[in-house]
């Protein structure tokens, strides 16, 4: 298990949990991301928000943020 912020381009996961305040997960639940989501990194470059496509969405997310998304790997 990773924290999103970790994970390369092209690689995949799905969500196991989420660490945060109720802000925080709220936000976050809001727009999809919750545990058991399927996710993919798209774009992941230092210094900028990282790129990530679920539930048929493409979505950028704060890499500090991210931090706190822990996501099981999976193998492409």
């Amino acid at each position: 298990m990773t924290s999103l912020n970790k994970m390369s381009p092209d690689q995949e996961g799905v969500v196991a949990s989420i660490d945060g305040d109720t802000r925080f997960l709220s936000r976050i639940t809001s727009i999809g991301l919750t545990p058991g989501c399927k996710v993919k990194v798209i774009k992941n470059d230092k210094g900028r928000p990282i790129l990530v496509f679920l539930r048929d969405t493409l979505v950028a997310l704060n890499n500090k943020e991210c931090e706190r998304i822990l996501v099981e790997e999976r193998s492409n």
